[in-house]
C-alpha cells in the first residue's frame, strides 16, 4: 500500500489496525536505506490483481472485490483512493519522532494524507471490473447500477479537471492523459454495462461520452513527435510509463503509429537497460519530493503487452524471459530494481509486479496457441 508518495525501499508495506480505539495506522518503507519516499496499496492496485486473477480463471474475486470496493464508496462524494481493509479511511497521516525507521531510514511516518487524492482513474479501474464481472454472469440489479451509473456520473464531471494520477504526486494537479484515458474507460465500460442489461439511455449517453474523451484524448495528448505525452494540451512532450497500458485498456491499439511511436519513446527516454524501465523522471515530471527511484518492474511486463500486441512476439517473449530471470530462489519479484546493481527495491514481494507477470504470460499465450 502506498503511503504519501515517499519512494520506497527493500521490505514489505504493513497494514495494522489497533486495538480498543480501532484506530487504523499504516506504515510504509523507504525506496533506498536512508530514503524519504514510501508506498502502499491503493483501490487502483486491488483492481489490477482483480483482473488478473479472473484472466486465469478466478471469477469470484471480481464480484468480491465490486461488492467491498462500492460498500467503501457509499455516501461519500468522491471515492477515496486508499482504505483500510475494513473500507474506512485511513488514519491521518503523522511523523513518529520515536522510531528510527527501516535501517535508520527516518522519518517514520502513519497513516496516508495521499489517501484525500484526487486521481480520476479509480473509476474506470473499478468501473472495468464490474464490465468483466458482468460480461461473465454477474447480475447487475438496480441498487448496483445506481451505484456503478453514478461514478461514470463522477467521471462525466471531472474528466477534463487536473488530478495527481496513477503516480499520485505531491505537487499541484495535471491533466494526465493515463487519468483522461481511464474516464474514457469509464464511460465505455458504463455504456457496454448499460446496452448489456438494457438500459437504452445510458448506453447512448456514456457511449457518446466515450467517443468524446477518446477523441479529445487522441487531439490533445500526441505532441510534436506523434506520440502519446504525459499530460493533455500543455505542449510538452514529457512522458511516463502509464502510456504504456493504453492499449491493455483498449483505449488504443497497440499497433496504432501513435502507439508505437510512445513506446518507442518510453524505452529511448525511461528506459534503464536491461528490460527495465523508469515510470518517469523526476527532474523533467516533478513529483513534489526529493529523490530518485529504481526501474519499475510492472512498466516492463507492460512494454512487453505492447510488443506482443503490436505484432513482435518473439521480441516480447525476450524480454518477459528477462524479467522472469530477475525473480528470487522462490519466484517472487519486488516493486522496482536498482538499474545499475539489480538489487530488489520497493515493497518486496509486490502485487503489481506479480499482476504483471500473470497478464503478459497470459497475452503471449493467447497469441502462442497456448490455452490461457
Amino acid at each position: 500500500m502506498r503511503p504519501p508518495r515517499e519512494r520506497r525501499a527493500g521490505g514489505r508495506a504493513h497494514l495494522l489496525a489497533a486495538g480498543g480505539d480501532r484506530r487504523r495506522a499504516q506504515l510504509g518503507l523507504p525506496l533506498h536505506v536512508g530514503a524519504r519516499r514510501r508506498r502502499f496499496t491503493w483501490v487502483r492496485d486491488a483492481a489490477y490483481s482483480v483482473y488478473a486473477l479472473r484472466r486465469i480463471g478466478l471469477e469470484q474475486e471480481s464480484g468480491a472485490f465490486l461488492r467491498w470496493v462500492l460498500s467503501a464508496f457509499r455516501g461519500q462524494d468522491r471515492p477515496k483512493v486508499l482504505y483500510t481493509l475494513d473500507g474506512t479511511a485511513p488514519a491521518d497521516e503523522f511523523t513518529d519522532p520515536h522510531l528510527r525507521g527501516y535501517r535508520g531510514s527516518a522519518p517514520v511516518r502513519w497513516g496516508n494524507a495521499a489517501a484525500d487524492q484526487v486521481q480520476h482513474d479509480v473509476y474506470g479501474e473499478v468501473l472495468d471490473c464490474a464490465w468483466q464481472w458482468a460480461h461473465h454472469g454477474g447480475e447487475v440489479d438496480e441498487e448496483l447500477w445506481g451505484r456503478l451509473r453514478g461514478l461514470a456520473v463522477t467521471a462525466e464531471e471531472n474528466w477534463r479537471t487536473p488530478d495527481h494520477g496513477i503516480w499520485e504526486i505531491r505537487d499541484a494537479g495535471r491533466p494526465f492523459t493515463y487519468s483522461v484515458a481511464m474516464c474514457q474507460v469509464a464511460a465505455d465500460r458504463t455504456a457496454r454495462l448499460a446496452r448489456l442489461t438494457g438500459r437504452d439511455a445510458d448506453a447512448e449517453r456514456f457511449g457518446t461520452l466515450a467517443a468524446t474523451v477518446r477523441e479529445t484524448l487522441l487531439r490533445e495528448a500526441v505532441g510534436e513527435r506523434g506520440h502519446f505525452t504525459e499530460h493533455l494540451g500543455e505542449g510538452e512532450d514529457t512522458l511516463d510509463a502509464s502510456l504504456l497500458a493504453l492499449p491493455l485498456r483498449r483505449v488504443v491499439e497497440a499497433s496504432d503509429p501513435r502507439m508505437v511511436r510512445t513506446v518507442e519513446a518510453v524505452v529511448d527516454r525511461l528506459g534503464a537497460g536491461d528490460g527495465l524501465v523508469y515510470r518517469y523522471l523526476p527532474h523533467e515530471s516533478p513529483d513534489g519530493l526529493a529523490g530518485d527511484e529504481g526501474a519499475f518492474l510492472l512498466c516492463s511486463f507492460w512494454w512487453a503487452d505492447n510488443l506482443v500486441h503490436s505484432g513482435r512476439l518473439d521480441d516480447g517473449v525476450q524480454l518477459f524471459e528477462s524479467l522472469l530471470a530477475r525473480t528470487n530462489h522462490v519466484g517472487l519479484l519486488p516493486e522496482q530494481v536498482d538499474a545499475g546493481t539489480g538489487a530488489f527495491l520497493g515493497n518486496f514481494p509486490q502485487a503489481f509486479s506479480h499482476i504483471g507477470l500473470v497478464s503478459t504470460a497470459v497475452n503471449i499465450a493467447r497469441h502462442t496457441g497456448g490455452a490461457a
